[in-house]
């Protein structure tokens, strides 16, 4: 996101934008990618209420909250472009507020990986992570990218 001095994150994760809603997804190499053709929406306010849930030391990622929300609203698969931009807009609004904080830091993407879009980048993610005792390495040479080692032992199950 660009310009997140300027945005005020906690109107964007009140607006429900007609969410919750669900989709008939047509396309067939969709389909068969994500194994079904009904997609749920979830309101960005969805994605603070869960991520709220992970406590000290525990983890989660994007598809963890995902998968949570198709099962718990009967859907195949919950959209994955509006569930990247709305943990985004969940730890923006979190980094704004003085109190009532949401652990942002928590949840990560696929395989463990840190999220750059997070207030403060790979750096201070990795900050808030060391503090909680996980480790986090680093893959790769020219496309260099950091995850959190073994992330899976501490993944918190919804």
């Amino acid at each position: 996101m660009a310009n997140e001095d300027k945005k005020d994150f906690n109107a964007m994760l009140n607006d429900s934008k007609d969410m919750p809603k669900f989709e008939v997804v047509t396309d067939e190499k969709s389909i068969k990618k994500y194994g079904g053709d009904r997609m749920y929406f979830a309101p960005p306010i969805d994605y603070d209420r869960v991520m709220r849930l992970v406590p000290y030391g525990k983890l989660l990622t994007v598809g963890i909250i995902r998968e949570h929300f198709a099962e718990a609203s009967g859907a195949d698969f919950t959209e994955p472009i509006t569930a990247g931009i709305f943990v985004s807009i969940v730890a923006w609004a979190s980094f704004q507020r003085q109190n009532d904080k949401t652990p942002y830091w928590r949840t990560l993407k696929a395989n463990g990986e840190l999220n750059a879009k997070y207030p403060g980048g790979i750096e201070a993610q990795k900050e808030m992570l060391e503090k909680e005792g996980h480790t986090v390495i680093q893959k790769g040479r020219k496309n260099i990218r950091y995850y959190v080692k073994d992330y899976e032992n501490a993944l918190y199950l919804l």
